[in-house]
């Protein structure tokens, strides 16, 4: 194995630790002990929480800013694109020629996004105030990695690039704010729980015409 795989292989182990170790405790430690007289169904509730709660129609951050709400999720679905494709760059896959354009598409239309975002959070005032250097950091990498992968499936070509920045990435995702990846889903668990729980997620309309 070249120099560059040997980097590959400790970045992955540090995270795949770091990530069994953390849902390891994340399930130990469970959902908060509530002592409250239940007044609805938690089950729904979390499945609210990763469902309809999501809806930009639900989320006034959401529904105030709906073209950067649709960047993010156009973000955030090539960030998941640009993972699933590791298999295929360690392995030399060849994908079809079909197949490569709608990728290839799919994550151009997410530079494009994870770029307007950085751009918006640099030259909005109120945004920039807010952040911190860990989030420029964090969408810098992930971009940067996505134009790699971009590159390296249209062309075949800056493979050992792909895995400094996949390194790089996996290194990083411990100790920044990518670490969301893991968190998020404890977060809108513990929300439907607490919500679902006293009977507000899912929302009943008990308001009669």
């Amino acid at each position: 194995m070249s120099w560059y795989h040997w980097v590959l292989v400790f970045s992955a182990s540090f995270f795949l630790i770091w990530l069994v170790f953390n849902l390891f405790r994340l399930v130990q430690r469970g959902l908060p002990e509530d002592f409250s007289i239940p007044a609805g169904n938690v089950k729904k509730g979390i499945r609210y929480s990763f469902t309809g709660a999501l809806n930009p129609v639900k989320k006034e951050s959401a529904y105030l800013h709906l073209p950067t709400y649709i960047a993010g999720i156009c973000y955030h679905t090539g960030t998941f694109l640009s993972f699933g494709l590791i298999p295929v760059m360690i392995l030399r896959i060849i994908l079809p020629p079909y197949l490569l354009i709608i990728i290839g598409s799919g994550i151009l239309i997410s530079i494009g996004c994870g770029t307007g975002i950085l751009i918006k959070r640099i030259v909005t005032g109120k945004l920039r105030h807010l952040s911190s250097p860990d989030d420029y950091l964090s969408n810098l990498l992930v971009t940067l990695f996505q134009i790699v992968t971009l590159v390296v499936i249209i062309k075949g070509s800056l493979f050992p690039s792909y895995f400094i920045f996949l390194s790089l990435l996996l290194l990083y995702i411990p100790v920044g704010k990518l670490k969301h990846l893991l968190y998020f889903f404890a977060a809108r668990t513990q929300l439907g729980n607490f919500y679902g729980r006293r009977g507000v997620w899912p929302p009943v309309n008990n308001y009669k015409k």
